[in-house]
């Protein structure tokens, strides 16, 4: 990896095993163990310290590498055990100090990239048979109860102490920032008046009660909990599909190159235009020949080209997510051959079931749902040279707008758009919708009309009739079209647009996901703004120093 300069204090989400500070990570055939340790001196800042295994960003950095390594790098893994292995503690939660001391836009940027990775949980389970059993062997609150809601099953220590808890409305004056609230109802279905209390109640829930009332699914005495785990964990195992004898793709070390106003990888770069506020993200398409078959494919390992850009561009995403709040706008652009795009579709397409190429669908399926959840407006430029063309057509699908430039006189340059089978839901959004239903409502028009056209590369005009872009301009309109377009944007109030693209890209069915980023983080970044939460006696700020916290009792 390379560094043209160093950045102060930029947050680095590429990490390794051998790097880790939190989390011990163990194989034993088809059953890996994930076991919590966090390192009480180990905190992405300073100023706290992660006791009773509490989390910050860091921790959380490392728990996505970690799943994201066991996808790929250990495809005979079908369970993963998440238990901790300090005594008495699971996971007492996101370290309060943490958040006390954190500025607004650390604490939702902290609490979107930990919802991101605990929806990735449930992802993999859904969409690649990896299944996730949390064991909780010991008090497990807050956010750590809030990782355990993301397994498919949790198994809680019946010891008479171990409980689970949801403190944040009573203790903090908070909500539950990671899906907590949102699991509970719909993924455990809690009793409304049950989850009222639970949720209003410092000291938690064990033992026989907290199964009775769904909280957990098994509670196991302590001389039991071992086997009983390891028993499950197989179990759960045996309704996996992953491959006992798949050879692993080994996650090599991006290589990158970070400039004070750019990021460059082998297949995304990034530009950032400060006086502007906007960043160019350029997605190029596979250049030179690309493996067809299965073993071409596992030969190629993480220099796969989807598998590598998807890889680079989340990446690039997460960089300017954290490291850039000022630019507000990332302008979308591809480029090269589009026949290269159609032709990598055509291989993920006939290789479906393969375990590698599911994963790394997988992957490119939540890298573009970074996209969709990013408060950053999002504009396609499709010019000459573009490719959008299936896969890649996600992006500009996944924009709030596009523009597609029209060269009526110059058919041969005039840039085109490709429709292919991987638009139709290979990619689904957070609803489950594809991108596609999403823009035309799943009206049967608008898609029966968006089918005939598949595999076609269709002009500007073309598709602008069809619905599938915004606007398409000729090259005398262009430029002023497009530039006057970006500077009414980057003029606008952030907080009011980051508001209304979540509302509006989000139109269609709704889920426990889209719930859990949508209305859960709207309250939640609303609350954290809020001085009976964040004021100088606020409860987030005097939690730990013995006062009590000082309310506006208005409710509002």
């Amino acid at each position: 990896m390379n560094a043209a300069v160093q950045i102060p204090e930029r947050v680095e989400y590429q990490t390794h095993p051998s790097q880790y500070r939190h989390w011990k990570l163990s194989f034993n055939g088809p059953v890996a163990t994930l076991a919590a340790d966090f390192d009480e001196n180990a905190g992405l800042r300073p100023g706290y310290k992660l006791k009773l295994n509490s989390y910050d960003l860091g921790v959380d950095i490392e728990l996505n590498d970690a799943i994201q390594r066991i996808r790929f790098e250990h495809p005979e893994v079908r369970t993963v055990v998440v238990t901790s292995a300090k005594e008495k503690v699971f996971c007492s939660g996101a370290n309060i100090f943490m958040l006390g001391v954190s500025s607004h836009s650390w604490k939702v940027n902290f609490c979107k990239f930990t919802n991101e990775t605990r929806n990735g949980l449930e992802d993999s389970s859904t969409h690649s048979g990896l299944k996730f059993l949390a064991a909780v062997n010991g008090a497990c609150a807050g956010g750590g109860y809030e990782l355990a809601l993301a397994c498919d099953e949790i198994i809680l220590v019946d010891d008479r102490s171990s409980a689970v808890s949801l403190p944040e409305v009573p203790l903090l004056g908070v909500l539950p920032g990671t899906g907590g609230l949102t699991r509970v109802t719909d993924k455990r279905k809690v009793r409304h008046d049950l989850a009222d209390i639970f949720c209003t109640t410092n000291e938690g829930v064990r033992g026989k009660k907290a199964k009775d009332w769904r909280l957990v699914d098994d509670i196991v005495k302590p001389a039991q909990f071992a086997a009983t785990v390891q028993a499950r964990a197989l179990e759960l195992a045996a309704q996996s599909d992953r491959p006992a004898d798949g050879k692993g793709v080994a996650l090599t070390p991006l290589d990158r190159t970070l400039t004070a106003d750019a990021i460059a990888y082998n297949h995304v770069n990034v530009s950032i235009d400060r006086a502007k506020r906007t960043a160019t993200f350029t997605v190029k398409a596979p250049t030179g020949a690309q493996p067809t078959d299965v073993a071409g494919i596992e030969a190629a390992g993480a220099s796969w080209y989807p598998l590598q850009m998807a890889r680079e561009l989340e990446d690039a995403i997460l960089q300017m997510r954290t490291n850039e709040l000022d630019i507000g706008l990332w302008l979308i652009k591809t480029e090269g051959d589009a026949a290269g795009v159609l032709a990598l579709d055509a291989t993920l397409q006939a290789h479906a079931s393969h375990w590698l190429v599911r994963e790394t669908v997988g992957l490119l399926r939540r890298t573009f749902s970074r996209l969709d959840v990013s408060s950053r407006s999002l504009y396609a430029l499709i010019e000459s040279g573009s490719c959008f063309a299936g896969t890649l057509l996600e992006l500009a699908l996944a924009c709030d707008r596009s523009y597609h430039l029209a060269l009526p006189d110059d058919e041969a340059s005039a840039p085109k758009i490709t429709v292919t089978a991987q638009n139709f839901g290979a990619y689904p959004m957070a609803t489950g919708e594809s991108r596609l239903e999403r823009r035309f409502y799943n009206e049967a028009p608008a898609m029966d009309a968006v089918r005939a056209v598949q595999g076609q590369a269709l002009d500007a005009d073309a598709a602008f009739a069809l619905g599938l872009v915004t606007s398409n301009p000729d090259d005398i309109d262009w430029a002023d079209e497009t530039r006057i377009a970006i500077e009414e944007r980057v003029a606008m109030s952030p907080d009011a647009l980051t508001g209304m693209e979540a509302n509006l890209r989000f139109n269609g069915v709704e889920n426990m996901f889209t719930r859990v980023f949508g209305r859960l983080t709207a309250w939640q970044n609303w609350i954290f703004q809020r001085p009976n939460a964040v004021g100088e006696k606020g409860a987030l700020k005097v939690y730990g120093k013995g006062d009590k916290a000082v309310f506006d009792w208005n409710r509002v």
